[in-house]
């Protein structure tokens, strides 16, 4: 079954207790967080004060994607504020191998993420440091768009390649995934689900976390 990862982003912020509570009791297993700076992405979302109070609420896997620029200077403060999985992405990354070694080394798994333009082969010689790829299926920045259909064969690039090197990276898809695209993007080799307003503007999101969790590959 996949790992179903409901995005913050797209949560109520007038009652984000209410929306943390539903996933705690959810079929979920973790929550997305999206940290937006308005430079490296056209948005700007929460940070480390935010994701530490929901910490006090939430009872699952805190999976923390950083849209930031120099994400390098921040990786302490959100181990601190409570991330099990801090992702960075590849483009404003240039030590990756240096990130990856300083995000484990502070306890937390070691994420990779990639713009929809960025070519999955040039993650070939960190991939083994590597424990997610956070693969962007839309232009990071906004919820609420539209699948990138070249995503899949992205997926299935990937998944070779982790295979071809006896890595154990899990492949996130972020973006776009509804309840009609869901099962071919797992079909594809995908591990890990985010889903925002897919969940969050549905009438029953407990369900609809339910129903993504049980598509088989």
């Amino acid at each position: 079954m996949p790992i179903i990862a409901p995005s913050m982003l797209s949560a109520n912020f007038l009652n984000l207790e209410k929306d943390i509570e539903m996933i705690n009791n959810s079929e979920a297993d973790w929550f997305h967080l999206d940290v937006m700076d308005g430079r490296f992405v056209p948005n700007i979302s929460f940070g480390m004060s935010i994701i530490a109070a929901m910490k006090k609420k939430a009872t699952k896997h805190f999976d923390v994607h950083l849209m930031i620029l120099e994400p390098e200077k921040y990786f302490e403060e959100f181990a601190k504020a409570g991330a099990d999985t801090l992702s960075v992405h590849y483009e404003v990354s240039p030590h990756l191998h240096r990130s990856l070694q300083v995000i484990k080394s502070l306890g937390m798994k070691a994420g990779v993420a990639i713009n929809p333009a960025t070519p999955v082969q040039l993650l070939e010689d960190v991939i083994v440091d590597i424990d997610l790829v956070c693969m962007m299926s839309v232009n990071p920045g906004f919820g609420g768009q539209k699948f990138i259909n070249q995503t899949m064969h992205k997926i299935r690039s990937l998944k070779k390649m982790i295979k071809d090197s006896g890595a154990n990276t899990l492949i996130e898809i972020d973006g776009g995934v509804t309840m009609e695209n869901a099962h071919g993007i797992i079909k594809a080799g995908a591990d890990v689900l985010v889903a925002g307003n897919t969940v969050f503007t549905a009438p029953d999101p407990a369900d609809t976390i339910k129903r993504l969790k049980h598509l088989e590959k």
